[in-house]
């Protein structure tokens, strides 16, 4: 079992490609409210989570959202793909200028497993080439050191369904909380 020891409030970025259980994850370690989904956006703006045509609204109703909670102290988590350094920067950006620390948790599971996990969900299964895609984008920045480089305080690899079902988190607040 592998313990996260996260600062209260903190940005959360959850990485990983479609189908790689990021949604899974949030559910189970944060509370509903905490989490901000691009999926929940698009469907919100659209009716349909998988409708491309509400991504750039969804977006921008997600940093939206991200400013009130960063600016309110409350953890946030951001589940979306974030695949790509220009969909990171802009979280990471909004953290700095709460003063607020920012996570990545990146789930970089063998893409077989990935695939089998699309393909086996009960509502939206994205297409294997988009899935293909984010994958490749996630591959590149970590062959190439680039997420170490991008700003966040802490990056957790989580490398397995088995590290992705052990971890766990900690909150603690800050000894000396900013009054």
């Amino acid at each position: 079992m592998s313990t996260l020891v996260l600062p209260d409030p903190t940005l959360v970025v959850l990485l990983g490609a479609a189908g790689s259980g990021k949604s899974t994850l949030a559910a189970r370690l944060f509370a509903p409210d905490e989490v901000v989904s691009s999926d929940a956006l698009r469907a919100a703006i659209s009716g349909n989570e998988a409708d491309q045509r509400a991504t750039a609204p969804a977006f921008r109703a997600l940093h939206r959202t991200i400013d009130r909670r960063l600016a309110a102290g409350a953890l946030t988590v951001v589940d979306a793909t974030n695949a790509k350094r220009d969909a990171r920067r802009p979280l990471i950006h909004r953290a700095r200028a709460t003063g607020t620390p920012v996570v990545a948790i990146v789930l970089d599971l063998p893409p077989s497993t990935i695939h089998a996990q699309n393909a086996a969900r009960p509502t939206r299964v994205v297409e294997p080439t988009v899935v293909d895609r984010h994958l490749e984008a996630i591959r590149n920045d970590l062959d190439h050191g680039r997420l170490t480089t991008e700003g966040f305080d802490h990056i957790v690899m989580l490398r397995s369904s088995t590290e992705v079902d052990d971890l766990r988190i900690d909150r603690r607040t800050p000894v000396n909380p900013p009054t």
